[in-house]
């Protein structure tokens, strides 16, 4: 039986974004009692409205970047899981020092306040933009590049942050690598959304999707749920050698753009026949963006027993549902 958080007081940093709502949701069907921390300047009140009448959830509405909202939030949890961080790489190219403000300041922020609580286990949403320049594949942990954005810069001296904290205060902290995760509530708008509900939305509007580059370019596309699996079995590991250390999160298989085209098509053509025959743009390559990305899950699959449950094909499949009634109303 798969390891779960439950009957514990947990923190979702982000909780109104589309990992941390995602979390909650699971959580809170799991007996727990949740507070979310957001100051909604990314994340939706739509994504966390569903558990506002549940007695177990508590909506702290504040900022990573006030070290007093982080004390808020963490009183009387058990464990952490931070997700609140400013995303994209262009935006952090646009913007480089909110992007340093949030995910630098704002991390060490909500770590010390855990450790001022007495809150162990912290587990972080790290990033595969860390890799970097790093052509090597599959990217294992430990075999990393130099950042190729400031947003990469971020996540990395969080790792950096995390290995001195669990050495310094005792701290269990376990970074988690995000590999391009997608599925419900990711937010398709604005100019920083994510590739596929962006292609998802003009495919419904019959508009033609625009690839940055010939379409070669290739991912590891990871399911929502294998990223809530991750965190879970993260927060409860009971092994030393488990802690204070960072995992991939991914399925460990690669899509090119192209290919993801492809299977959107495929899914969304049952819904309106017509999506197929839309024509896709061919754009500039976009700065910052690394050509290749495929992850070596063997560590999260030794010390965490993560077993992801979802191909992006079949990720793809649990998502279009969700994507065609929220998308096409």
């Amino acid at each position: 039986m798969e390891s779960i958080l439950e009957n514990k007081k947990v923190l979702v940093t982000g909780g109104a974004g589309f990992i941390g709502s995602n979390l909650i949701e699971r959580l809170l069907k799991q007996n727990n009692n949740v507070v979310c921390l957001d100051n909604f300047s990314t994340g939706k009140r739509i994504n966390v409205e569903p558990f506002l009448k549940n007695s177990s959830f508590k909506l702290v509405e504040g900022d990573i970047r006030n070290r007093e909202d982080c004390d808020k939030a963490v009183d009387g949890c058990d464990v952490v899981l931070h997700q609140a961080a400013l995303g994209s790489v262009p935006r952090s190219i646009n913007d480089p020092k909110t992007t340093n403000d949030v995910n630098i300041s704002g991390f060490v922020n909500v770590v010390l306040a855990a450790r001022d609580a007495g809150i162990k286990r912290v587990v972080y949403a790290a990033s595969s933009s860390t890799y970097g320049d790093s052509e090597s594949l599959p990217k294992e942990e430990d075999v990393i590049g130099r950042p190729l954005s400031p947003y990469a810069v971020t996540k990395f001296v969080n790792e950096l942050y995390a290995d001195v904290f669990g050495k310094l205060y005792g701290l269990e902290l376990i970074g988690l690598r995000y590999f391009n995760v997608f599925g419900r509530r990711q937010d398709p708008d604005g100019a920083y959304a994510a590739v596929i509900p962006k292609f998802v939305k003009a495919l419904i509007n019959h508009e033609s999707p625009t690839i940055n580059g010939d379409g070669s370019f290739s991912r590891d596309f990871t399911f929502i749920d294998n990223v809530v699996q991750a965190n879970q079995l993260a927060a409860v590991v009971n092994n030393k050698a488990a802690v204070n250390t960072v995992y991939n999160v991914a399925f460990g298989e690669r899509t090119s753009l192209n290919e993801l085209i492809e299977y959107l098509k495929e899914y969304l053509s049952p819904y309106d026949s017509s999506i197929k025959d839309v024509q896709i743009i061919y754009g500039p390559e976009r700065v910052g963006d690394v050509p290749h990305s495929l992850a070596s899950i063997k560590k999260a699959n030794q010390l965490l027993d993560y077993r992801p449950q979802y191909s992006v094909k079949e990720g793809l499949r649990e998502a279009i549902d969700w994507y065609w009634h929220f998308l096409s109303k």
